[in-house]
């Protein structure tokens, strides 16, 4: 999950942070407000949710090749992968830099409570490392085409989520697309060809790979819908620096946690023999570990940036984006089978993508015009 880079800059004037708006769409403007002002903060919102969105697909696309290109060159340890998945927060601590300190607040970065903040990241970056662990996991036993169709199911259940803990409002679209999203998955996982995954992985795994998926999907859903809560309710702090923080400290527990895994689990005595036997050489092992850590803080940033903007099921429509573009990737580079049953699917999670949109532009159409009639 979870999972970041950085390097969002939006001017800033004088010593005060960047102020960033919820809720979906645009500043608005006080009525009778010069447009000048306006149409600078509409252009710089946009600029930050347009950079946000280029991390969460490239760094998602560029996340899901390399954890599979691991695998299919010789690596083995579910808790290496889950490791890099968050090991590379530090890069982020350069980013923050960019941004001027806040000169109040109640906690550490007057990022609200410390207590209670601190008790917040500790719980979400343990989810969040037993959810990477989940997909790391379900990219070991599954295709990368397959992996990333299931992926389609987060929006299902941040639906779910959103609805219960963000009230988010549902709809006749919204619903339609959970429907859509949920048979796209359920196609999957009656399909299963032993000639479709290279490593001949029998049934068995394949299942274990597929309800890895599902329960990742769930469980990265729920802590996208914990963190707006988080940002809404105890942050209540709209700079970008909060993004960063919220991203650092979850990252930092989640990986103290992985490495205790990584540690008792007793993989990590293997990194010397897969650099050894990975097949395209023991730089390559490296690089590949390195530019995937490095992807997945790209990925997160984005992520959380989203959130933090807009909304957690708007953050996860965003990830869906990138469902077209691995599995073409996959077949290309892994020759991973695209038949029927996979084409259909992709099709249908494409219905339920477009369905979402649709609500979403009907909303943003409404917001619109109550503005201008108020």
């Amino acid at each position: 999950m979870a999972d970041a880079s950085a390097g969002n800059n939006a001017g800033s004037t004088s010593n005060a942070e960047v102020q960033i708006q919820i809720p979906v769409g645009p500043p608005k403007a006080e009525p009778g407000a010069p447009s000048k002002n306006s149409g600078a903060k509409n252009w710089r919102w946009w600029m930050m949710v347009s950079v946000d969105v280029f991390f969460v697909v490239a760094g998602q696309t560029s996340t899901t090749l390399l954890g599979r290109y691991y695998y299919h060159q010789g690596g083995s340890s579910k808790w290496i992968s889950t490791f890099v998945q968050t090991a590379g927060f530090p890069i982020l601590f350069l980013a923050l830099l960019c941004f001027p300190k806040s000169s109040g607040g109640g906690g550490a970065n007057g990022d609200g409570p410390v207590a209670k903040v601190a008790v917040i990241y500790v719980v979400l970056g343990l989810v969040i490392a037993a959810d990477d662990m989940m997909y790391a996991g379900g990219l070991k036993y599954l295709p990368v085409s397959t992996y990333s169709l299931i992926c389609a199911s987060q929006l299902a259940f941040n639906i779910v989520f959103s609805y219960v803990l963000n009230s988010q409002k549902l709809t006749g679209l919204i619903f339609n697309d959970v429907i859509l999203l949920t048979l796209s998955d359920a196609l999957l996982g009656v399909n299963h060809d032993e000639t479709e995954d290279m490593s001949g992985m029998p049934r068995g795994k394949y299942l274990m790979g597929f309800l890895l998926m599902l329960g990742a999907s769930g469980t990265y859903s729920l802590i996208l819908s914990l963190m707006q809560l988080t940002f809404e309710n105890v942050i209540k702090k709209h700079t970008y620096t909060a993004v960063l923080n919220m991203q650092i400290y979850t990252a930092l527990v989640a990986t103290i946690a992985s490495m205790v895994g990584l540690f008792t689990s007793g993989e990590w005595r293997m990194m010397t023999e897969e650099m050894d036997t990975f097949r395209s050489g023991q730089f390559s092992y490296f690089m590949t570990l390195v530019w995937t850590a490095v992807s997945w803080q790209i990925t997160s940033v984005g992520v959380v940036g989203l959130v933090f903007e807009v909304s957690s099921l708007f953050s996860n429509v965003i990830s869906t984006v990138s469902l077209p573009i691995v599995p073409l990737f996959a077949v290309l580079i892994f020759h991973d089978t695209m038949d029927g049953i996979k084409i259909i699917s992709m099709l249908i999670a494409a219905w339920g993508f477009v369905s979402y949109l649709m609500q979403h532009f009907i909303d943003d159409k409404k917001a619109r015009k109550a503005a201008a009639g108020g």
